[in-house]
């Protein structure tokens, strides 16, 4: 990146080359003093068709073989860690993370590399026993996996580093090229992971990165040639790519009201920590950051005090404090409507065990309780470090409460009964269940995704490859006796 008057700059990326934007640049604000920190430029659609047609071109001319991925992407897990003081701040400026979340987005980013980089070398088909059937024999068959060609990467702001990664590196290792649109909030450190992934090999016209909002998406999905779509964000937005996508496929990781379960054998010694850091870290702006928390009602007495001791605990404020755990959100704006959100809810009756006023763009982390359906903060994605607190007598009465949302992506449940866990399981309607760990505990490795309104495809590098890739059918004839 380049720096200019206004700090880091982000040219357009496109074909092995930076290019200034044609229109207006968006800039890009500290997320803490919300000063200007960068600016990202804009492309018009003569430069965004340039992108698609650089990055169709070299999916034609071959990826570097199976072999030469791997080692790229090791190299670029290799070149994010030497980079890693300049990528926390980055975060820490333009996302507004603590020290902790940005330095576990740059470890979790070299672990999705490396693990995309394992499936790029085992990236293969299987053999089909055709002459096992009726009249075949001697026909041999089998699959191979081919690349699609172009994948569309969009991607938010609450995970700047490694929702990119997940996006990219996956389709890098099946051999498509990637054209990124990362969120405008957070362009710099999607900029230096660029340079990173160019610097390790990724050959000229397999990664372009553009920058803008609607109107760009709008653009690229006009060009046929991409064929895959990989987005994280809202469900909103989520729903205007697919019907532009037509019959084009794709991955969607859209929104969440997140709940967890505390039935009355949890271990709350072990649950309410991990609750906490559930709701709270990155200012729970987490797709499965805990919204909901569903408490036996025999705990009520056992849970409230504690849970608003560890709450009232938690420091937050400027990110570049050590010691700060929960930091701004992502804009005044959102700040304002959750600060919104918390007064209807307290105006219609329900009990803020700890919080505080707004100030700029950090809300300090909230407790609910005596909370309503009908209220903003449960009836829709918060998206803020608000965690409210629900009660319930019996398990199915909590499953249905999870399961009545429009969402479905994740949800976790504390009990020490392999029956009850095993009920959350059969019965949820989320993608994962969690069982003595909360809504927020995804593994890198593991296929990750939602149901319902929650979207459909799973990230994971074994499981994304598969989807940005294809099945061809080979068979051979006249080889046999």
């Amino acid at each position: 990146m380049k720096r200019g008057p206004s700090g880091c700059d982000c040219p357009l990326f496109i074909d092995g080359q930076h290019l200034a934007g044609v229109g207006a640049p968006i800039p890009v604000l500290d997320k803490f003093s919300l000063q200007q920190v960068g600016q990202a430029q804009v492309a018009d659609a003569d430069q965004l068709r340039r992108a698609v047609g650089s990055a169709h071109a070299a999916y034609r001319r071959g990826a570097p073989s199976q072999a030469e991925r791997g080692d790229i992407l090791e190299r670029a897990a290799a070149g994010v860690q030497r980079a890693s003081a300049e990528l926390i701040g980055l975060m820490q400026q333009e996302a507004g993370f603590p020290a902790v979340d940005a330095a576990a987005e740059v470890t979790r980013c070299m672990q999705t590399l490396r693990l995309s980089a394992t499936e790029a070398r085992r990236f293969a088909g299987a053999m089909i026993p055709l002459a096992g059937s009726l009249g075949h024999a001697g026909k041999l068959g089998f699959t191979i996996r081919v690349p699609l060609g172009v994948v569309l990467a969009v991607t938010p702001f609450n995970s700047p580093l490694n929702t990119v990664a997940h996006k990219i590196a996956p389709a890098f290792a099946a051999g498509n090229a990637v054209v990124l649109k990362p969120s405008s909030d957070t362009p710099m450190t999607a900029a230096k992971f660029a340079e990173i992934l160019s610097e390790a090999g990724v050959p000229q016209g397999f990664l372009s990165v553009v920058y803008g909002g609607a109107e760009v998406v709008r653009q690229l999905l006009e060009q046929p040639q991409v064929r895959y779509v990989a987005f994280t964000g809202s469900t909103e937005t989520g729903r205007a790519i697919q019907r532009a996508a037509g019959l084009r496929r794709t991955q969607m990781e859209l929104g969440s009201i997140a709940f967890t379960i505390l039935c009355a054998d949890a271990d709350l010694e072990s649950a309410l920590p991990k609750v906490v850091n559930a709701a709270f870290r990155k200012a729970g702006q987490v797709c499965t950051s805990i919204q909901i928390l569903l408490v036996h009602r025999s705990l009520r007495a056992a849970v409230e005090g504690p849970l608003a001791q560890l709450t009232a605990a938690v420091p937050f404020g400027d990110p570049r404090d050590p010691r700060t755990v929960t930091g701004p959100v992502i804009s005044e704006h959102a700040a304002v409507r959750i600060a919104q959100w918390i007064q209807s809810a307290l105006d219609g009756g329900a009990r803020r065990l700890v919080g505080g006023a707004r100030e700029g763009s950090v809300v300090p982390p909230t407790l609910l309780t005596d909370v309503t359906d009908s209220m903003d903060v449960v009836s829709r994605e918060v998206f803020g470090p608000v965690l409210n607190v629900l009660y319930f007598d019996t398990l199915a009465e909590a499953i249905a409460r999870v399961n009545a949302t429009p969402y479905g992506l994740a949800a976790g449940i504390f009990t020490r009964r392999i029956d009850c866990a095993f009920e959350a399981i059969r019965t949820l309607d989320v993608g994962s269940v969690y069982i003595n760990e909360t809504s927020s505990s995804r593994v890198d490795s593991m296929p990750y995704g939602g149901s319902k309104d929650s979207g459909f495809g799973r990230e994971g590098p074994e499981y994304s490859i598969r989807e940005m890739s294809e099945e061809r059918m080979v068979t051979f004839s006249g080889f046999g006796p």
